[in-house]
């Protein structure tokens, strides 16, 4: 089936990721006392977050979910306020819902997001440092059997969007950086769409094991010009927070930021605007939340996800854009739609 006909399963991962949404919903109402606390009139963002003793990242999971719910939303004066709906979710509201609500507050998925709110991850920080590398020590991906669950649990997802994603980047004879590139499957469509150019791979060690497997699949397909991929492309090991990076042409930072707290984001901007040649550009698939922090839902849902998982969650492309400005690149406006809530975004090099 063409990439121009076949159906999106968006719907499908929505419906994986709402649970974390709903819990995040219990979490507000029944342990945060979100609702109850803006009853007695609205705050900003900083004042509500101190309040509830959240930090930066767990309080930009929570209120942009909150308001994709359309039960918060800002007023004039940018404070959170509760909307007309999120009345029904204030205990002394007649009549609410929170006597409904609360026979799930204390799922034990509930009480897990509770936690992780209030302590910005969770209690022991190993616990849901699933997939990124936790401090000095070894990368959860260095691990043969860890890594090839994760990498081959993402490969249904990377051969659908990868012919997309490469179909959107730009045409180019020069070189592509996928900096964490798992599967490679994203690298190997855009070498297919782009004969005379070359690439590299970079991940764990590890990952790329299960990297080159699929890439000799790849190349055994029968597509025309699949079997010259392996000639053109190079697996480096290498880890992207330290080693140096090699100087390329396009960078592609498939969902990666995604992984990490804000902190982490600028400096990964800042070395991969360094690896980037004159003219060169960053292009990042990910969800992005929109830029007034209020929804889409699918992607605070995603967030709240990512945050029970990794040291991250999603960003809104002015997020993304302002670590580029400051790194020095210059950030196009263009915003490309993908699948699965996916799209691009780019900057460029002058």
């Amino acid at each position: 089936m063409s990439i121009l006909h076949q159906p999106d399963p968006a719907p499908i991962t929505r419906q994986l990721r709402a649970m974390f949404g709903s819990r995040l919903l219990l979490a507000a109402v029944h342990h945060l006392n979100v609702f109850d606390l803006l009853s007695a009139g609205p705050l900003s963002l900083t004042d509500l977050s101190q309040q509830l003793r959240l930090a930066e990242r767990p309080a930009m999971v929570l209120f942009p979910a909150l308001c994709a719910m359309q039960l918060l939303r800002y007023d004039k004066q940018n404070r959170l306020t509760i909307s007309e709906l999120g009345h029904y979710l204030v205990q002394d509201q007649t009549p609410n819902l929170t006597g409904y609500t609360g026979l799930e507050k204390d799922d034990p998925g509930v009480v897990d997001m509770v936690q992780r709110l209030l302590h910005d991850g969770p209690l022991e920080s190993p616990q849901g440092i699933s997939f990124v590398k936790e401090g000095d020590g070894p990368s959860p991906m260095d691990d043969p059997e860890s890594a090839r669950m994760f990498t081959l649990g993402l490969a249904g997802r990377a051969r659908l969007l990868a012919p997309i994603v490469a179909a959107n980047l730009p045409k180019h004879n020069g070189h592509l950086l996928d900096v964490a590139g798992g599967t490679g499957y994203y690298t190997y469509e855009w070498l297919l769409v782009n004969p005379a150019a070359t690439a590299t791979l970079l991940d764990r060690p590890a990952v790329l094991t299960v990297a080159a497997e699929l890439l000799d699949g790849f190349a055994r397909s029968g597509r025309p010009g699949a079997d010259t991929v392996p000639n053109r492309v190079t697996l480096l090991p290498g880890d992207m927070l330290t080693d140096d990076l090699p100087q390329t042409d396009l960078l592609l930072a498939g969902s990666l930021f995604h992984d990490w707290p804000t902190a982490t984001c600028r400096q990964l901007a800042r070395r991969f605007a360094a690896a980037l040649r004159p003219s060169g550009e960053i292009w990042v698939h990910d969800s992005f939340l929109n830029d007034t922090l209020d929804g889409p839902l699918a992607t605070t849902d995603y967030s709240a996800q990512l945050f029970c998982v990794t040291k991250g969650r999603c960003y809104s492309r002015a997020e993304h854009h302002r670590w580029f400005t400051d790194a020095g690149l210059t950030p196009m406006q263009a915003a490309i739609p993908t699948q699965l809530d996916y799209g691009l975004i780019h900057a460029r090099k002058l």
